[in-house]
């Protein structure tokens, strides 16, 4: 029963805030892979429904709100269901997740979400999820959970690049939380195609302006939150750059913008302040050393059990045992004594 290990992971954390080991004011997360114990060539193709945010009705009433600024009426109700993919499911073990990133193994793995507090290393929480779920999407849960848990007065947080998301920007904000994350790169347009950044957003207007001066109006936001504004197809078919700006039949160019994007433009410009740097480099030495020595001394690398529940108790006890280690550390003042 992964309550248990939850109750006995949430025990020691209490008893370092009593030694005041812990102060909850800066938390940094980050999430690591665990290979899952199974074939990654044994698996079968199943539509399975993505993960949902956990900030869909606030986005939901925020594209109301946008739409009703803009003398639009508010899109027809419809429930919000995820996304469903074509995905590899394992015979083995059917919980776990096909991972696919840049610059990591393919296979299926799990994902251990793990947060420590920034005075001594202390590991806060860990939540482990199939290694598909994206780690901004149980995030904002995650927090409120330790917030809750244990009454953190949360100041600041470290986070990589993977946590920069309108979203997860708009939830610090409202938490009154300052979030540093790292720079995450834009997605490139096709080669010879013009950069979005090239497109200056004037906040008075709220419209675009194109490199060439045409002013790109609002249109219309979608569902996904995004805020669409389109060029004048009867200027772009005289532009000089429109061959590289658009292939649209219609020679108009769209620029879409989050519902969210100013919150996440706020949050951008914490991590190039002094007190920002600070830390965003501290991550190291915190969260990421935390992993590593799961991975060197606690068998962090594999998940030793199938199913999400047991591997949960896994992430739960190995951060348990490491967090023992850190108090002991901690509360030994005396020298051992050296042999004679």
């Amino acid at each position: 029963d992964p309550s248990v290990a939850q109750d006995i992971f949430d025990a020691i954390v209490e008893q370092a805030i009593a030694h005041g080991l812990v102060d909850g004011t800066v938390l940094y997360t980050d999430s690591t892979h665990l290979k899952a114990n199974a074939n990654k060539g044994k698996y079968d193709l199943e539509l399975v429904a993505k993960s949902r945010a956990d900030y869909w009705a606030e986005l939901d009433r925020a594209i109301d709100a946008e739409r009703a600024l803009q003398g639009q009426k508010p899109l027809k109700e419809q429930p919000r269901e995820p996304a469903v993919k074509q995905t590899k499911v394992s015979r083995t073990d059917k919980e776990a997740g096909y991972m696919v990133r840049e610059g990591k193994p393919k296979g299926f793995f799990y994902l251990d979400h793990r947060t420590v507090d920034g005075k001594l290393g202390i590991i806060t929480d860990t939540h482990a999820t199939p290694a598909n779920v994206h780690d901004s999407i149980v995030y904002l849960g995650r927090l409120d959970r330790q917030v809750e848990r244990f009454g953190f007065a949360v100041g600041a947080v470290g986070l990589d690049a993977g946590y920069a998301t309108p979203g997860i920007a708009r939830g610090l904000e409202e938490r009154n939380i300052l979030g540093v994350t790292g720079y995450r790169n834009p997605t490139p347009p096709r080669p010879g195609m013009m950069r979005k950044s090239r497109f200056a957003y004037e906040p008075e207007q709220d419209a675009y302006r194109c490199p060439e001066g045409q002013i790109l109006p609002y249109a219309t936001t979608d569902r996904s939150g995004y805020k669409h504004y389109r060029s004048d197809p009867a200027i772009c078919q005289t532009c000089p750059l429109l061959a590289s700006c658009t292939s649209n039949t219609k020679a108009q160019r769209t620029i879409t913008r989050h519902v969210w994007q100013d919150a996440r433009e706020r949050t951008d410009a914490h991590r190039l302040t002094p007190w920002g740097k600070a830390i965003y480099k501290r991550r190291k030495e915190t969260v990421e050393r935390s992993f590593a020595d799961a991975k060197q001394l606690h068998g962090h690398r594999y998940a030793r059990f199938r199913s999400l529940w047991r591997v949960r108790v896994q992430c739960l006890l190995a951060a348990t045992a490491q967090n023992i280690k850190k108090i002991a550390m901690a509360l030994t003042t005396t020298a051992a004594p050296r042999p004679a």
